[in-house]
């Protein structure tokens, strides 16, 4: 099932009588992906940023749930539908870039921005595998969720006399880094389902360890899943995903 909702400029709450309005631009924000591999948080270095020349007229969002349905014994009518998972969420937006004023490389500066983001970052190439910078979505206080540009489509529509491209509009699409899973089948041999730890304050990774599988000793391998490389500092409020033991022990061989 698909559930697409689109956000529109229209639909912004109005300012309050007598306030200044104020102009606030939207922005794609680049960070390296963790060191670790993980999907809880994206790298804190900051890589860059995507502005937006002008604002987007509408965000298009969409969530795909996933659901089974079995027959009934002896009953004409299917049982009721059974959630086994969600896709990550995927966001669809436009960019308009214009140098029409300037008449330069502009407009083709921002294109190769845009993607260079579909390729693995310098950094990430030099572990096991290349993953692409982390993106997410700012405009005032709108901020989407972590996502990886899974394409661009840049459609050059105004040129120079010696072919320089001056005009584009180019749609991109993001997609969430970390979505729900489902429940497994016991039976269908894939991994157990990974579960999400809200980090509280006196959270140690030993602590949480332990609270996940009654062994403090576990915690390198929730450290390595999120990519931490200081165990002793943990930030409130922030999500720990928390591999499942049948994982782990397959990871070890045991």
């Amino acid at each position: 099932m698909t559930s697409p909702v689109t956000f529109t400029a229209a639909g912004a709450a109005p300012a309050k009588a007598g306030a200044p309005a104020s102009l606030q631009h939207a922005y794609l924000e680049l960070h390296e992906p963790p060191a670790g591999g993980g999907t809880a948080e994206p790298g804190k270095a900051v890589l860059g940023t995507i502005p937006f020349q002008f604002n987007p007229r509408e965000l298009s969002l969409t969530k795909n749930a996933k659901w089974k349905r079995e027959a009934q014994r002896n009953a004409a009518k299917s049982g009721p539908p059974e959630f086994t998972g969600s896709d990550p969420s995927k966001l669809s937006l436009e960019m308009f870039f214009d140098a029409t004023d300037s008449m330069d490389d502009k407009v083709v500066k921002s294109v190769e921005k845009l993607f260079e983001c579909c390729v693995p970052t310098v950094k990430s190439r030099q572990g096991k595998k290349g993953s692409p910078p982390w993106v997410i979505l700012r405009w005032g206080g709108l901020t989407s969720f972590p996502a990886y540009v899974s394409s661009v489509t840049a459609k050059y529509t105004l040129f120079t006399p010696s072919g320089t491209p001056v005009r584009a509009l180019c749609t991109v699409a993001l997609e969430e880094i970390s979505g729900e899973q489902g429940g497994q089948n016991p039976t269908s041999g894939s991994l157990a389902a990974r579960d999400v730890h809200v980090v509280v304050a006196g959270d140690t990774l030993p602590s949480v360890a332990f609270q996940a599988y009654g062994d403090p000793v576990l915690w390198r391998d929730i450290a390595e899943a999120n990519g931490i490389d200081d165990p002793m500092r943990l930030r409130p409020g922030s999500r720990l995903l928390i591999p499942a033991l049948d994982e782990l022990e397959q990871a070890h061989g045991q």
